[in-house]
């Protein structure tokens, strides 16, 4: 009789493994696929790309989109740009935003329920573009990187995981511990809640590096010089400047459709060149992101 159960037991297991695995597997394909998708149009033409011919592999290949983005001298200064923005963005937000979810998690903190509430409405309420814009024109901050990190450096919902991850994964017996061996806020926040926040941190650094390093719109708003601007900025101006010259060409024999195309196989890769880079830094932190991010989110 035990043995019959064990059968069956085994076999109910293998058979949730095996729809588990399909679920896993067809869940992997739809998020893998889109981004498969567009890297193979970016090498195909266009015209076998709409005909439905690049389902799964690239048709009449060519390298003109690439060829057409790395023509030009900016894109190697918008890499440089949005390098530099995304780096200390991701520095001042990922300070900003541990130091203020360490304080907001002690329960000692004078005013801390009236200071939460504030943060929270801050989310749904906001001045909106003309008072931020004015706001940054008379702190003398226009045309520079922290026009683009400043107004938006601590985002209340990374300030909330992380709270709740002190709160939750990190035992108040060590602090308890550091405060009777003498040590301050300060040094028990170096020293031991930084240490044990691994996990959160690498969270908070992927949300805030693809934050960076997608905003586009910020610099549009702010950045005066050509010479600033991050590369999905450089890459829209491509993008925009191939348009209107399929729009310019529009009445020439065969010229609208050459340049359609070739307007096509910009966009695609654009799209490429600008996701590799974050592609290439996630699998770094990745290994924390699960844990990190469950902890801080779920137990809230």
């Amino acid at each position: 009789m035990a043995s019959n159960m064990k059968i069956k037991k085994k076999s109910s297991e293998k058979t949730f493994d095996i729809i588990n695995g399909a679920f896993l597997l067809i869940l992997v394909i739809l998020v893998a696929y889109p981004l498969y998708y567009v890297l193979i149009a970016s090498i195909s033409d266009p015209y076998e790309v709409y005909a439905g011919k690049t389902f799964l592999l690239p048709s009449k290949i060519t390298f003109e989109g690439y060829k057409r983005v790395f023509k030009e001298n900016s894109i190697a200064g918008g890499y440089l740009n949005s390098i530099y923005y995304t780096v200390l963005g991701t520095v001042v937000s990922v300070a900003l935003v541990l130091t203020t979810g360490y304080c907001m998690s002690k329960k000692t903190l004078p005013f801390r329920r009236a200071i939460m509430i504030f943060y929270v409405i801050t989310m749904y309420v906001g001045g909106g573009l003309i008072p931020t814009y004015l706001v940054v024109s008379k702190m003398h901050m226009l045309n520079s990187v922290w026009a683009l990190i400043l107004p938006g450096g601590v985002s209340v919902y990374n300030v909330i995981v992380t709270r709740t991850f002190f709160e939750t994964s990190i035992p108040q017996e060590l602090y308890e511990a550091a405060s009777i061996d003498g040590s301050g806020n300060i040094r028990t926040f170096v020293k031991i809640a930084l240490p044990l926040a691994k996990p959160i941190i690498a969270v908070m650094v992927i949300f805030t590096m693809v934050a960076y390093w997608n905003d586009w719109f910020t610099a549009l708003i702010y950045m005066q010089e050509k010479s600033r601007y991050p590369l999905q900025l450089v890459l829209r101006q491509i993008l925009i400047q191939s348009q209107a010259m399929a729009s310019m060409m529009g009445n020439m024999d065969g010229g609208y459709a050459e340049a359609n195309k070739l307007t096509e196989l910009i966009k695609f890769a654009s799209i490429v060149v600008g996701s590799v880079p974050m592609l290439i830094a996630y699998p770094f932190v990745q290994k924390y992101f699960e844990k990190g991010f469950m902890a801080g989110a779920v137990k809230g």
